[in-house]
């Protein structure tokens, strides 16, 4: 169409449990390697599940200086290293781009749950007269956003997303509208999380919604598994730059993706449960699809939500068959979670990572843990082993709590840096 603006994604960054940034993290996904640990955050031991997808060694911040970033909390921590990571793989010359149109896009499940608990605890034992100043800009969910902005100097659109498990993708996908209309030529893009504390263990808990495989860490998060008993609770962050194609191209960029399309619906089912029939799923993988103008049969690969809970990776099954019919016996469908666990806020946003790395590398990272089949998840999961293959189109799905789906449709694209 004359005149559309389309968005290229031109940078990446991560830190997950298998890595510190996006390439160690892509190449462990692709060697099936397990980042699910024992919690050493604090004792589990009092709690039925005792496990989590834990981030050690990450990178701090280097745009911020050193005393700076320790008052700065995990998740906002994170934010900022992706954000580094993603622009210098973006070979974005900030110096060199209009700061009005440079913006922020943060989805995140919750800010820092664990600064929350520090706060409530230094009330009850200390008065509330001892709390830090630093508490309220340590734990609200729209700090991250506020501090890439600062930093960086993105003066354009900024705003937060609060959308639990959904929020990471949501973040990228309204990143690629605020493109699309017009309000910014440059989108900085990420969902970030670290809720490992005893809060969060306990929240989860309380809704069973966790796995007990205690014995061995490695092996619980499994996907489409008929022995899945629940998912494995994790942290970590993932960020995409994304640009108008011609600002781009006219900079010499070297474009690894495009995002093409954007579904997002509500099953409006119940707060915590997924319509049993997908059906909210389902609705907006067919908005992603129609937004991005492609056929059932033109997408190669979808990175799955697949939380490894009894009721979700059936949903998302079903979602899928509604949606592809025949087709989706050929899909090949990948679990991210299978190696990492849920990071929550940040999980749809590496779920969006590890498509756009399908794409450029033309690789499936598989489905770890896949040793029983579940006779009712019976499509290609792409079990145990990596499997090369030409990606041109892949979805990416993120559903949260409160029964609210994002999709996410990435091309790869149709030239390179020098020309339309």
């Amino acid at each position: 169409m004359e005149g559309e603006r389309r968005v290229a994604v031109t940078g990446f960054g991560a830190i997950t449990p298998v890595g510190e940034t996006a390439e160690t993290t892509w190449q462990a996904l692709l060697r099936g390697e397990s980042g699910v640990s024992r919690i050493r955050a604090f004792d589990p031991s009092t709690y039925p599940a005792q496990i989590a997808g834990q981030v050690d060694g990450y990178p701090m911040p280097r745009s911020v200086e050193g005393k700076e970033a320790r008052r700065l909390s995990r998740f906002i921590q994170f934010a900022l290293a992706t954000t580094e990571e993603a622009l210098a793989h973006a070979r974005l010359d900030l110096a060199r781009i209009e700061r009005d149109r440079l913006g922020v896009l943060v989805g995140t499940g919750i800010g820092s749950l664990r600064t929350l608990e520090e706060g409530f605890e230094t009330i009850r034992d200390r008065g509330g007269t001892r709390l830090s100043p630093f508490f309220l800009p340590q734990m609200l969910p729209n700090m991250a956003a506020g501090q890439v902005s600062k930093v960086f100097g993105a003066r354009a659109y900024s705003s937060t997303i609060i959308t639990a498990c959904a929020a990471g993708a949501q973040a990228i996908g309204e990143a690629g509208e605020v493109i699309r209309r017009g309000d910014a030529d440059v989108m900085i893009a990420l969902g970030t999380e670290a809720s490992i504390c005893e809060t969060g263990l306990a929240s989860f808990t309380a809704l069973r919604a966790l796995s007990t495989r205690n014995h061995e860490p490695d092996r619980a998060s499994r996907p489409f598994d008929r022995e899945r008993d629940g998912l494995v609770p994790a942290e970590g962050a993932g960020a995409l730059i994304l640009e108008e194609w011609r600002h781009a191209v006219s900079r010499g960029a070297i474009i690894v993706a495009e995002l093409v399309g954007y579904g997002c619906s509500s099953d409006a089912f119940h707060m915590v449960a997924p319509d049993p029939n997908g059906g909210g799923a389902a609705l907006a993988m067919r908005r992603a699809l129609a937004d991005a103008h492609v056929t059932c049969s033109s997408v190669d690969y979808i990175n799955a939500h697949a939380t490894s809970t009894p009721a979700g990776d059936l949903a998302e099954t079903r979602a899928i068959r509604s949606v592809f019919g025949v087709h989706a016996d050929r899909i090949p469908i990948s679990a991210t979670k299978s190696m990492v666990g849920h990071s929550m806020g940040a999980a749809g946003a590496i779920g969006a990572l590890a498509a756009v790395l399908a794409i450029r590398d033309a690789k499936i990272h598989p489905t770890i843990n896949q040793d029983c089949a579940d006779p009712e998840c019976d499509l290609d999961y792409v079990p145990n082993t990596a499997r090369t293959q030409d990606v041109s189109v892949a979805l990416a799905n993120a559903f949260g709590f409160g029964g609210q789906n994002v999709v996410l449709a990435f091309r790869r694209p149709e030239s390179v840096a020098g020309g339309e």
